[in-house]
């Protein structure tokens, strides 16, 4: 009996913990789990996309099993996660930054503008701010995993070409392209990835709080119902926004091509250059590995989010949003830190 009361209150203390934890703080630690976990089921697809878009060599008309082979063969298993670390590294604050943020503008907006009409308008606009916020506080180790990524190493008998650098970790990578060209070096393709990721990011959680809206409310916590919102919110919304992550891949990998001999410094100017070189397809390459990445990537995402949230007890949006209003009407400055 002894045991059993000390193993309950043992409990009740974790559950005060967690309790106490601003509203804020549970849904970075949910972002962020949702994050890794989606980023990495998804690390082979992710490798492999990237080298489509940055058209190494030897990867131009393997498709993607051949391409799969091809890792497989100089590179092993393990060659499916090369830049993961930094991947994961990067997705974890970047997802914890994206989902908080979002929450958080959307308050900010029902709090400073409370006859504004929420439905999808107040999402696509908080969606695309919150994305915007995690892109420029991440971004670095977006580039860094790009870098790692685009190295292909294997067995001088096996007559691979490689880069002109090569990484040897995060760490080594940071710190090489910091020596090089300093901060600014550090978020290179930083302009195409927020000219993405402001209508991509906007019209995921558009297109996912739509779709919602629309399920009979007893259906509303299965996972499944979860699952397939996402799949479809992710795949609108990076099909209208695909070139330009095509675009910042091959700017951030520039300096590692042997083939370009001129440095190309604007979106604009590297966009055109790939539809005159390259053709217009190339804008759309590896979209369609994009679209199995998508799937499982947003839904794994949008689900574990909604699954943390609820174990941690974190209020509905629309809970939370009457919250706000109310704490706001009444002046009480506090809201915003709910």
């Amino acid at each position: 009996m002894a045991k059993r009361g000390q193993e309950a209150q043992e409990g009740r203390g974790r559950m005060s913990f967690v309790d106490t934890m601003p509203v804020f703080a549970k849904e970075l630690i949910a972002g962020g789990v949702a994050g890794g976990i989606a980023k990495t089921v998804v690390a082979p697809l992710e490798r492999v996309k990237i080298l489509f878009q940055t058209r190494r060599a030897e990867f131009r008309s393997a498709g993607l099993l051949g391409s799969f082979k091809k890792i497989v063969d100089t590179e092993g298993i393990l060659g499916f996660y090369r830049g993961n670390g930094a991947s994961v590294a990067r997705i974890v604050p970047y997802a914890a930054l994206h989902f908080m943020a979002y929450e958080q503008y959307r308050r900010w907006i029902i709090l400073s503008f409370p006859n504004f009409k929420r439905g999808p308008i107040l999402d696509l606009i908080a969606g695309s701010a919150a994305g915007g916020t995690a892109v420029i506080c991440t971004y670095p180790l977006d580039l860094v995993r790009t870098k790692l990524a685009y190295q292909v190493v294997g067995p001088s008998s096996l007559n691979i070409k490689g880069t002109e650098v090569f990484y040897r970790g995060i760490f080594d990578c940071f710190s090489k392209i910091y020596r090089e060209s300093g901060l600014k070096g550090l978020y290179r393709g930083v302009a195409p990835s927020l000219y993405g990721i402001f209508p991509y990011s906007g019209l995921k959680f558009y297109f996912y709080e739509e779709m919602k809206s629309h399920v009979p409310e007893e259906h509303n916590k299965d996972i499944m119902v979860k699952l397939i919102c996402g799949s479809i919110a992710g795949l609108l919304g990076q099909t209208f926004t695909y070139p330009l992550d095509v675009v910042r891949r091959q700017m951030q990998v520039q300096r590692l091509s042997v083939s370009d001999s001129v440095e190309v410094k604007g979106t604009m100017e590297m966009l055109f250059l790939i539809v005159q070189k390259q053709g217009w397809k190339q804008l759309f390459s590896g979209l369609s590995i994009n679209y199995l990445k998508v799937v499982p990537s947003v839904a794994i995402g949008f689900t574990v989010y909604d699954t943390m949230k609820l174990r941690m007890g974190v209020p509905s949006r629309e809970d939370t949003a009457i919250e706000v209003v109310t704490e706001g009407r009444n002046t009480r400055p506090s809201a915003l830190r709910s």
